[in-house]
């Protein structure tokens, strides 16, 4: 399964949570949408310093239900969501969200010594490879009301962690199947809290 469609369809787990955590949450960031085709919409948000990245949603009436699109990485400031059925409305939101890591680990392997780890950050995180060639992680959940978990790659030659999966509050562990050129990546597991939701903003693709 791709990247994209792995993550947003666990995303879906989290997406209605509540916001919460002992942090003071990040701001909604400003958002805009674009018509760049018929049926290609361009999101636009600032970078927002204070998250760790953000959750898009979108859905097809003002009032839902909202579906989560992609969880993206805090330096992204831009997605295109392509390919849309014609003559259709899209609503869309965007929140940003936060939360204290774990360690990072290698599967196999310890946490790297020199991560700093919040005492509210998920514990005792492992990443062991299992016989039916995917990945199972485990941890000690030391959040309060956290909204989920979310599992953060850095593949190989990356410079930075991304999203990759999600689970709901108060689990200990999840599994993940890589992905080609995801072995030998790094690990880490957040406790999610949300910023507040931005405005919601609409387009109506065309016809083709």
């Amino acid at each position: 399964m791709p990247t994209i469609a792995r993550t947003a369809l666990a995303a879906a787990l989290a997406a209605t949570l509540a916001a919460c955590g002992s942090a003071p949450p990040p701001a909604a960031p400003a958002f805009t949408a674009t018509l760049t085709s018929p049926t290609n919409v361009v999101l636009h948000w600032p970078a927002d310093p204070a998250a760790a990245g953000y959750l898009l949603e979108y859905a097809n009436a003002a009032d839902g239900p909202w579906t989560a699109l992609q969880y993206l990485p805090r330096d992204q400031t831009s997605y295109t969501h392509p390919n849309l059925i014609p003559e259709t409305p899209f609503y869309y939101r965007i929140r940003s969200f936060a939360g204290p890591v774990s360690a990072t680990v290698t599967p196999g392997g310890a946490a790297s010594p020199d991560t700093a780890v919040p005492p509210s950050a998920p514990g005792d995180f492992t990443a062991a490879p299992a016989p039916d060639q995917s990945l199972h992680f485990a941890w000690t959940d030391r959040t309060a009301g956290e909204a989920g978990f979310l599992l953060e790659i850095r593949r190989p030659g990356a410079p930075d962690f991304t999203p990759v999966e999600v689970t709901d509050p108060d689990a200990t562990h999840c599994a993940l199947s890589l992905l080609p050129g995801e072995q030998g990546s790094a690990f880490r597991i957040r406790a999610l809290s949300y910023g507040p939701l931005s405005p919601v903003v609409e387009r109506t693709t065309g016809k083709v």
